[in-house]
C-alpha cells in the first residue's frame, strides 16, 4: 500500500451518505455502496459455495443451509458489527486530518471492511437467517469469553462510545494518533475473531475470508505500529 495509490476525496463520494452524529457540525458519512455490491455478488454468486454439504435421511446428499446457533452465522454476524465499526473510526479520522499515509490507510480499511461486511451480511440473508440475535456476541466460538459490553463497545477491540466521542473532537497530529491506537486494539480483536471461526470453520469459503481478515489486519498491525512510531507515540489506548 502506498499513500499515491489511493486519493481519498474531502467531500462524501458517490455512494456515501452522509449522516450527523449528534455533535454541533459535525458529520459522519456511511460507505453504503461497497457493502450493497458485495451482499449483491454474494446472493448472486455464491449460492453453491455458501451452503454446506449434508445426508438425507434416505442417504443422498442434500444442500443444507448453517444453524442459526451455528459459527458460521455468529462469525458472520459478529465481524459485520466489529467490521463497521472499523469503518466508522476510519470515515471520523478521514474527516479530522490531512495527514495522507493516515487518511490512506484510512480509506483502505474503509473499502476493504465495507466490501467483506456486505459479503457476510449477504450470506446471512441467503442463508434464510436474521441479521440479529439474542445470543451474546461470539457465543459461537464455544468458550467462556471473560469481556463484558459496555459502553457500546460489545466485543473485545471495539472502541467504547466515548472513546468515539473523544476522536470526534480531536484533529491534526492528535486525531490520527489517537485512531491509530484504537484502530491497533480494534485489529487485535478481530484478528482473534477472525482466528477463532477459522479454527472451527466448517465452510470453506467462509473460512477463507476469515484466513483474510487474520492475514491482512495482522500485516496492518506492524504498519500501524510503525505509524505510531513515526509520530513519537506507543500502542495502547490511553484512558480517557
Amino acid at each position: 500500500m502506498t499513500a499515491d495509490a489511493v486519493t481519498p476525496a474531502d467531500a462524501a463520494a458517490p455512494g456515501e451518505t452522509e449522516e450527523t452524529d449528534g455533535a454541533p457540525g459535525t458529520a459522519r458519512r456511511r460507505l453504503w455502496w461497497p457493502a450493497a455490491l458485495a451482499a449483491a455478488l454474494a446472493l448472486a454468486l455464491g449460492v453453491p459455495a455458501l451452503v454446506a454439504s449434508g445426508t438425507s435421511a434416505s442417504g443422498s446428499s442434500a444442500l443444507t443451509a448453517p444453524a442459526d446457533d451455528s459459527p458460521e452465522a455468529g462469525f458472520a454476524r459478529d465481524m459485520a458489527t466489529h467490521h463497521q465499526q472499523a469503518v466508522d473510526l476510519s470515515f471520523i479520522v478521514r474527516d479530522r486530518t490531512a495527514d495522507e499515509p493516515v487518511r490512506t490507510l484510512a480509506f483502505d480499511i474503509i473499502n476493504t471492511q465495507a466490501n467483506q461486511r456486505g459479503m457476510m451480511m449477504g450470506w446471512i440473508d441467503q442463508w434464510g437467517l436474521s441479521q440479529h440475535t439474542p445470543a451474546k456476541p461470539m457465543a459461537w466460538m464455544r468458550m467462556n469469553h471473560a469481556y463484558e459490553a459496555h459502553d457500546g463497545s460489545l466485543m473485545p477491540g471495539m472502541a467504547t462510545n466515548a472513546q468515539l466521542a473523544r476522536l470526534r473532537s480531536l484533529s491534526g497530529r492528535e486525531a490520527e494518533v489517537y485512531y491509530l491506537q484504537l484502530m491497533l486494539e480494534h485489529h487485535k480483536g478481530g484478528v482473534e475473531m477472525a482466528q477463532g471461526y477459522v479454527d472451527l470453520a466448517k465452510n470453506e469459503t467462509e473460512k477463507r475470508l476469515a484466513q483474510s481478515m487474520v492475514n491482512g489486519q495482522t500485516s496492518e498491525m506492524g504498519l500501524i505500529t510503525d505509524m505510531l512510531k513515526e509520530r513519537g507515540a506507543a500502542p495502547g489506548v490511553p484512558a480517557s
